[in-house]
């Protein structure tokens, strides 16, 4: 709980700097924000798209930037933010999008994360709507933070759900390949 303290104090600290932000699909993205003490910079932004609909806008924040899965796990930390642009998102659809994201993240093997895919999915159980924003902190060896419109929602330890997660956007088979390539500025 110590870590989401120090995060949320971090992601507070972080709105002045919304200022010096590109837009992409009317959402501000900043293209620096400090966590946990830590000043991270854009690597890329893009938008994730369903049968012509755009969802989410997905930004990936980094200490420097790369453009390989391999290098972003690396990095002592890594931040992904989902800024929700659509209505049509609800919670169930959601926390089914995030298990099968882990699924195809792991080639179907998510047998030792399984208990922290299910509390993961749980943060999502509240309503969705227009405008929310999701950020997960990844921090090498300790695992993810999740925060939900600047307020901690929890925290889950261990190095392959951290890494299962990044694959679910960044990963050889992601949730939409766009918006990989363009988190990854590739």
């Amino acid at each position: 709980m110590k870590l989401l303290a120090s995060i949320g104090l971090g992601l507070s600290l972080m709105l002045p700097l919304l200022a010096q932000a590109s837009m992409i699909a009317n959402v501000d993205v900043a293209e620096q924000i400090t966590v946990a003490e830590q000043p991270l910079i854009l690597n890329g932004a893009g938008i994730r798209s369903k049968f012509f609909m755009d969802l989410y806008v997905g930004s990936l924040y980094l200490p420097t930037k790369v453009n390989l899965l391999e290098d972003v796990l690396t990095q002592p930390i890594a931040v992904i933010q989902l800024t929700i642009t659509s209505g049509m998102i609800t919670s169930n659809k959601m926390r089914d999008a995030i298990t099968e994201g882990f699924d195809i993240a792991t080639d179907n093997d998510t047998h030792s994360i399984a208990k922290d895919i299910e509390h993961f999915t749980q943060l999502f159980a509240d309503e969705i709507v227009e405008g929310d924003q999701f950020t997960f902190v990844t921090q090498k060896g300790k695992g993810v933070s999740s925060i939900k419109n600047g307020i901690a929602q929890g925290d889950i330890a261990g190095e392959a759900f951290r890494q299962a997660l990044l694959k679910i956007w960044l990963g050889e088979t992601p949730v939409q390949q766009s918006l990989r390539q363009a988190m990854l500025a590739q």
